[in-house]
């Protein structure tokens, strides 16, 4: 039997964790939380948001927060995690402000996209409306530069 696990967590855009040598590893899912130590049994789970939390053999304790994923232990050997979103941390203190940070980071720039949204829409509106009624805006909705169809000097 195997005394260490391999750990690897992956997001869509990064391969966070990479490390050969998890001597201890807990995470949560729906049913509350859960550790797994080396030759542990075939095991698949979708994880809540939670911070997972892994030992390794040098002493080291390591964190990394999720907002949910899929985690798979096969042969006992070998963990492996897939996640939309990750952050890794030291101090549980420290990625918390970590995490949060970049959850304001994501809500603000949702904030941008629908304001930028927003002002395309009404810029697109705006245009099907000259296009439609071009007498009711006069010569700013006219490209060739006369004056016609305003109602002004017939």
């Amino acid at each position: 039997m195997s005394t260490t696990l391999r750990l690897t967590i992956a997001t869509p855009s990064d391969m966070l964790v990479d490390t050969p040598d998890v001597v201890a590893f807990r995470g949560e899912d729906m049913t509350g939380s859960f550790g797994i130590l080396p030759g542990h049994t075939d095991f698949l789970t979708v994880l809540a948001p939670c911070v997972l939390r892994w030992r390794t053999a040098g002493g080291r304790q390591r964190l990394c927060a999720v907002s949910g994923g899929v985690l798979r232990v096969v042969d006992g050997k070998s963990i492996s995690i897939a996640c939309r979103d990750a952050q890794l941390g030291d101090a549980l203190e420290t990625l918390e402000a970590q995490v949060r940070a970049a959850r304001e980071a994501r809500i603000d720039a949702a904030r941008r996209a629908r304001v930028e949204q927003t002002r395309l829409n009404a810029q697109a509106i705006r245009q099907i409306l000259r296009y439609l009624r071009p007498g009711a805006t006069g010569a700013a909705g006219r490209t060739d530069g006369t004056d016609e169809g305003n109602g002004h000097g017939q």
